[in-house]
């Protein structure tokens, strides 16, 4: 299940001993639009190992300064509280798999 995620409540998955994934984008994005459902599959084939999903940048400034996002759509790795990857522009589930896997020894 794809996860909300907001300044309220990021502190509880970040928490925690999980790889954290984070796909930063505004409505008013066409990209980020584009990598909506890629970013669902990743969440629903990750469910249960890894917290995937999405920050609404223009909603959530606490969590974009926090990371220094300038650019959307953005996917963060986080692993316990340090972004260890990111990557800027849309991309494909197979490139996120890939970074996931490669983190967490999930192969």
């Amino acid at each position: 299940m794809e996860i909300k995620f907001t300044d309220d409540n990021y502190n509880e998955y970040f928490s925690q001993d999980r790889l954290v994934v984070i796909d930063f984008w505004a409505t008013w994005c066409g990209p980020c639009q584009r990598l909506a459902p890629v970013i669902a599959q990743i969440a629903e084939e990750y469910e249960g190992k890894v917290f995937v999903g999405k920050c609404n940048a223009e909603n959530n400034e606490e969590l974009v300064d926090r990371f220094g996002i300038r650019n959307i759509p953005t996917i963060l790795f986080v692993k316990n509280g340090e972004v260890v990857n990111r990557i800027s522009g849309i991309v494909n589930a197979a490139k996120i798999r890939e970074e996931i896997d490669k983190i967490t020894n999930y192969e």
